[in-house]
């Protein structure tokens, strides 16, 4: 009798100890290009693995969540803003007896295609490519085109699925998708007010009291709330909910936050110029695309995609510093630079 691989032992224990909403590891709808199976990683462990040993995540240090290259150590960045979001839904989903690994994986790939300077950048590029830019579908194309020189990560239709819809108006196709869903807004909705008021922005007593009788006063209790409430509400259901209350408190606590930081003068006063900046390096390469780098060319020529796509993936996959860097070496005399 043939032994049992590791992942195989791993596959079963899923049904054992899952519920029967989960989405087994076993059961996954498969990649795009077959191959062989891992004999000891499961198929979302091994997507797991690929996004956190990829080129895209390690740029995520040095790109911008929300204040732009901040006067301090402890402002998030969009890979704190990941690893925070990794974290409270495997919170969730070991809770509800869900695929952990398929949660890790979405989670640490749901931004991978985010651009220099957090959502500036996403509407610099929008607003100049005739396509269109949206930081969800860019991190699709990260994963499946982009990465290991146009071969992409071919990582399992769950997880692509999962980071395509990890928007608001997204619908996830799996429980695991719709737990990043929430646990993203929760994360950037409660790490972003302590950046705000770490910059001075914000102080506490100025949310709103409703929100913080509702959901608490401290980011702590409001992170344990939040999620207490989506667990509770959630268990043995066949979606990810929150009770309705709760889920109103949130968006009221969000809207404040788009009226008082996000879009707050005294917090976004550097985006007009990151604005310009990220705009005039897409017309640069659009007039001069021999200067783009080969693999990016080799996309074009070999690949067929259209150039103002290709611009665009370049551009996005810039850190805040490489960009500023480019854009220095590009429009800035060599004398004036210091």
């Amino acid at each position: 009798m043939k032994q049992m691989t590791i992942r195989e032992k791993t596959e079963e224990l899923e049904y054992q100890i899952f519920s029967p909403y989960a989405s087994f590891s076993r059961e996954s709808r498969g990649r795009d290009r077959d191959e062989p199976q891992c004999d000891i990683r499961t198929v979302y462990q091994r997507d797991r693995d690929r996004i956190i040993h990829s080129k895209a995540f390690r740029r995520l240090k040095q790109k911008t969540q929300v204040f732009l290259i901040p006067e301090g150590d402890h402002y998030r960045t969009r890979m704190t803003h990941t690893l925070e979001v990794s974290q409270l839904a495997r919170t969730i989903a070991k809770a509800l007896r869900l695929n952990e690994d398929l949660v890790d994986a979405i989670a640490l790939g749901h931004d991978l295609g985010h651009t220099p300077f957090g959502h500036a950048g996403e509407s610099a590029l929008n607003e100049v490519c005739p396509y269109g830019f949206a930081h969800y579908e860019q991190s699709v194309r990260v994963v499946e085109l982009l990465e290991k020189t146009g071969e992409g990560l071919n990582l399992t239709w769950e997880v692509r699925d999962g980071i395509l819809n990890h928007r608001t108006a997204g619908h996830p196709s799996t429980l695991e998708g719709q737990i990043v869903r929430y646990c993203d807004k929760i994360a950037y909705i409660n790490h972003d007010i302590d950046d705000a008021e770490r910059a001075g922005i914000l102080s506490e007593t100025d949310i709103p009291e409703e929100s913080r009788r509702m959901i608490g006063d401290t980011t702590r209790k409001r992170l344990n709330t939040l999620i207490h409430d989506v667990i509770m509400n959630s268990e043995e259901q066949d979606h990810i909910t929150m009770s309705e209350g709760m889920e109103r408190a949130m968006l009221d606590l969000r809207a404040f936050m788009f009226e008082h930081v996000y879009l707050n003068p005294e917090a976004k006063s550097e985006e007009g110029k990151a604005i310009r900046m990220i705009q005039e390096l897409y017309r640069f390469y659009n007039d001069y695309p021999e200067q783009l780098p080969e693999e990016y060319q080799n996309l074009m020529t070999k690949r067929g995609e259209p150039q103002e796509k290709v611009v665009c993936d370049y551009i996005s996959g810039m850190t805040d510093l490489y960009s500023i860097r480019k854009y220095k070496e590009l429009f800035v005399p060599q004398s004036w630079q210091t």
